[in-house]
């Protein structure tokens, strides 16, 4: 564990010893590298979206059995289970519950009666206005750079217009990956940094080694934005998968969703019915069109090809542009200790006063 501590308002807001967040990637962010974080004295979030009920407690269960740090529950708020999973959490003790989107104001209420801290991932100013005055704790807010689903604008531009505009700590994500980027994220204004890509290549990520090897082979450029998928702006790496996706035409796409649909259903064990209830709060709460919807069942399967199965001609690998920049594997202890020590050296490289600062 590093010694180089930077105390922010997130480390107070969660208890934990560095200003880190690992995002809740779907079929990467399980007990093993949620617990590996922790022990690092980052905050690990485990990823519930593609977990069964009964699989996030035990998930729950594993992480706590593993360490004793503070954690995270990524939930989707327009699940139609949301409420039964906020119960788990509720009743298992986390500590931080975070959302992929915002979440009512009703469930925010109730997770902060319950004393969890509550941290909605947002990719626009007026979103995070609207969960502040609800009552959320801090946001997560995401640039363009980021990672799977994604927006246009970058995080140098995001992130200034969401500190000024909101009076919660406000967590940097998109484009970090080392201890400049954290020093450069404070000096906007966060009060810490998220990460996602550089938790995924980590010796802790259960991730096949055979796509680990994809991402580090991969440059900048070899990371892009389509909506072959599911219909929406999702970064990912540039794959014959991907280019073959975006020659194929609709039908062929919406055949692919009806399959991917079927097994998502088996893996969440969700009814028919639950998927269609889904798929009407999500289409809601983002006005897409019912095509728009049934493509959205291509995400969780395809990523789960390659992020669990190796499948990587048949899955998609989600990436943040940093991918482009990353070349190893440390594990998640050594990769904390290298950003917190990095910080503090840019830190005291900085001239007058801050400088000084930093060795206070």
């Amino acid at each position: 564990m590093s010694g180089a501590v930077v105390p922010t308002a997130l480390t107070a807001l969660t208890g934990v010893r560095h200003p880190i967040v690992q995002t809740g990637m779907g079929w990467v962010a399980g007990p093993r590298l949620v617990s590996a974080v922790a022990e690092a004295g980052a905050l690990g979030v485990l990823a519930s979206a593609t977990m069964t009920t009964e699989r996030l407690r035990a998930a729950v269960r594993e992480v706590r059995s593993r360490t004793d740090a503070p954690f995270g529950v990524n939930l989707r708020a327009d699940a139609g289970d949301a409420a039964e999973r906020v119960r788990i959490i509720i009743e298992e003790g986390v500590r931080v519950a975070s959302f992929a989107l915002a979440p009512s104001r009703e469930l925010i209420a109730r997770l902060k009666d319950a004393g969890v801290v509550v941290i909605p991932s947002i990719g626009a100013r007026r979103h995070a206005e609207k969960v502040a005055a609800w009552g959320a704790d801090a946001v997560v807010v995401q640039g363009g750079e980021g990672g799977g689903h994604t927006g246009s604008v970058a995080t140098t531009v995001l992130l200034p217009q969401v500190v000024d505009a909101v009076d919660i700590p406000v967590i940097a994500a998109g484009g970090f990956h080392d201890g400049r980027g954290l020093v450069a994220a404070l000096a906007y204004g966060a009060a810490g940094i998220a990460m996602g890509t550089r938790f995924l290549l980590t010796s802790d990520s259960t991730v096949p080694d055979a796509v680990k090897a994809r991402y580090l082979a991969a440059e900048v450029k070899d990371v892009t934005v389509t909506t072959a998928v599911d219909g929406l702006p999702h970064r990912m790496l540039r794959t014959e998968l991907v280019d073959a996706l975006d020659r194929s035409g609709r039908a062929a796409a919406l055949a692919r969703a009806l399959r991917h649909a079927a097994a998502f259903k088996k893996d969440s064990g969700m009814s028919w019915p639950q998927l269609v209830r889904d798929g009407a709060r999500m289409r809601h709460g983002k006005e897409l069109s019912w095509s728009q919807v049934l493509l959205a069942a291509n995400t969780p399967m395809m990523l789960k090809a390659s992020m669990v199965d190796g499948r990587t001609d048949r899955g998609v690998m989600a990436s943040g542009q940093v991918a482009g920049v990353i070349d190893d594997l440390p594990s998640c202890a050594e990769l904390v200790e290298r950003v917190m020590t990095r910080a503090q050296e840019v830190l005291r490289g900085l001239p007058g006063p801050v400088a000084q600062g930093a060795d206070g």
